[in-house]
């Protein structure tokens, strides 16, 4: 043992150090938060109260596709679809519990329509059940109280796989043509949705 380790054990210098730091925050005004008056803004990508995004005609943007669903690890989202009369998918029921729901935002990538939203907020409560089992309608009015004004922003810095995440070289053979459906994924893209 060298000459300081036996110094610090018979000073006890980290006791004494702890104490100060105690004694320090001790006297130290508190910092306190009020709550309900005062709330405090969520960092950037929380992950929050579930939404379904809407189309410009004001329809919901999910196609049923069932990915979300498939991913989902705790397996808390349900998507029940029928066939229309123009022999179109419909989304007839699309349900989340929130109780079981680990927030993880696997949905939200898996979602090839950006159908899915995980919102900032954090203030939601409730006496039953029945009130934590987000139906398409409560997901969609989650939507436009909560997210409609971030939707550009929301995608663009939170969420990846982007586009842009896909650049290369101009030899690779997959970027020579863009096809029709890789034109039509940029306009997406762009548009926001």
């Amino acid at each position: 043992m060298g000459l300081r380790k036996i110094i610090n054990k018979v000073l006890m210098l980290e006791i004494l150090k702890g104490m100060a730091l105690t004694f320090k925050a001790l006297f130290r005004r508190p910092v306190t938060r009020q709550y309900p008056k005062y709330k405090r803004e969520p960092f950037g990508g929380f992950r929050g109260l579930h939404a379904l995004t809407r189309r410009p005609d004001g329809d919901a943007t999910c196609v049923g596709c069932g990915l979300c669903a498939a991913i989902c690890p705790s397996k808390c989202i349900k998507v029940r679809t029928t066939t229309g009369p123009d022999h179109k998918k419909i989304v007839k029921q699309y349900e989340v519990e929130v109780l079981r729901c680990l927030y993880c935002g696997l949905c939200v990538e898996a979602c090839p329509y950006k159908a899915v939203v995980l919102t900032d907020i954090y203030e939601y409560s409730g006496f039953t059940r029945e009130e934590f089992l987000m139906t398409k309608d409560k997901l969609l009015a989650n939507w436009d109280r909560f997210a409609e004004s971030r939707k550009k922003s929301y995608f663009a810095r939170f969420w990846r796989p982007l586009l842009s995440d896909f650049k290369g070289s101009a030899e690779q053979a997959a970027l020579k043509d863009l096809s029709k459906a890789q034109r039509h994924k940029d306009i997406y893209i762009e548009a926001g949705r």
